[in-house]
């Protein structure tokens, strides 16, 4: 279940429902956000992951596709996975999050944490978080559009993708951080990236120790 074939043999598993509400204002988060390197162990909920994901890429808008971070275009570049450990409903794994089914599908099975965190040269928090995003780009899906300005319209776009994932996770009592800090061709290797995918930005999430 390495490539994109196997992965899609996997069954999509559907995730909770999106909570479009909730009781922390936009304003008490930006004001409470702050980087989480100090993780507890605690399992997160599936409704949790499901809340992060969807605010990593969720759908608003059925009808138009519209996300819940805005893409140059509309080329949504943007990929997330999820590493997941010790979570009750799922195994340890590498998840693909499906923004349109809001499900994710197993990618790879297993514990995959030591050689994740090796890639970004042994930052342990990475590897005590129960969930970790992996955010990447697929250029080709831009490059069309935009040439020259590909580049620069997805470090964009995953900071906004970021940013989200960072006010939701503190909206959830959660914290995280944005890491950038790794060996781009051992961490592509780590996921199994398809060719043509780059890694960008890893976000650990979970409570703090």
């Amino acid at each position: 279940m390495t490539d994109d074939a196997k992965a899609e043999g996997a069954p999509l598993i559907r995730l909770p429902e999106p909570s479009r509400t909730g009781a922390v204002s936009l304003e008490e988060t930006l004001a409470r956000r702050r980087s989480l390197r100090a993780f507890a162990p605690d399992p997160i909920s599936l409704q949790s992951i499901g809340q992060l994901a969807w605010s990593a890429q969720g759908v608003t808008d059925a009808a138009t596709g519209y996300r819940t971070a805005p893409s140059a275009g509309g080329t949504l570049p943007i990929e997330v996975d999820l590493l997941l450990h010790g979570v009750p409903e799922l195994e340890d794994g590498v998840y693909r999050y499906h923004p349109v089914e809001h499900a994710l599908r197993l990618r790879l099975p297993g514990d995959l944490r030591e050689a994740v965190t090796a890639s970004t040269m042994n930052q342990g928090f990475v590897g005590d978080a129960p969930v970790v995003l992996a955010l990447s780009a697929v250029a080709a899906r831009t490059e069309p559009r935009f040439g020259a300005l590909t580049a620069r319209l997805i470090d964009m776009e995953v900071g906004h993708v970021a940013q989200n994932v960072s006010l939701q996770a503190v909206a959830l009592g959660l914290g995280t951080v944005v890491v950038a800090a790794f060996r781009e061709a051992e961490l592509a290797a780590a996921l199994e990236l398809a060719e043509g995918e780059r890694p960008i930005y890893l976000m650990p999430v979970g409570r703090a120790a």
